[in-house]
């Protein structure tokens, strides 16, 4: 699957497949606490990035290929309450060299996000 970096264990990430979509989950726990009773906007930017380079990497089913972030436009919507979260991603654009991907995160429904982000990585072969 995807070897998720010491980041992704402090947030209590975790990964699943659904509907041919990779689909991220954090919990919400005290690490990711914001002010009382929400979540920190740093945490949820990090699960639209996770749930948008895992993406990308599952697409490109090719290691050698290093991904870095060029851009990054985080919209936060709505506060993000004491509960999970989840994310997932969509490639929008995917060039030889570059990829455009959006992510975003939601709590109840994903028709109702409470964040999204907007990517650019550069893809070196």
């Amino acid at each position: 699957m995807l070897d998720l970096p010491p980041y992704a264990e402090l947030l209590r990430l975790s990964a699943r497949i659904e509907d041919g979509r990779l689909v991220f989950t954090m919990p919400f726990h005290e690490d990711v606490t914001g002010r009382p009773g929400y979540l920190h906007g740093g945490t949820i930017a990090a699960l639209l990035e996770f749930a948008a380079f895992g993406t990308l990497r599952q697409r490109l089913e090719d290691e050698a290929v290093r991904i870095k972030p060029v851009t990054v436009t985080t919209d936060f919507m709505r506060g993000g309450r004491a509960r999970d979260t989840v994310a997932d991603a969509v490639i929008e654009r995917l060039g030889r060299r570059i990829a455009n991907v959006d992510a975003f995160a939601w709590q109840d429904r994903r028709e109702e996000p409470i964040a999204s982000a907007r990517m650019t990585f550069l893809l070196e072969r």
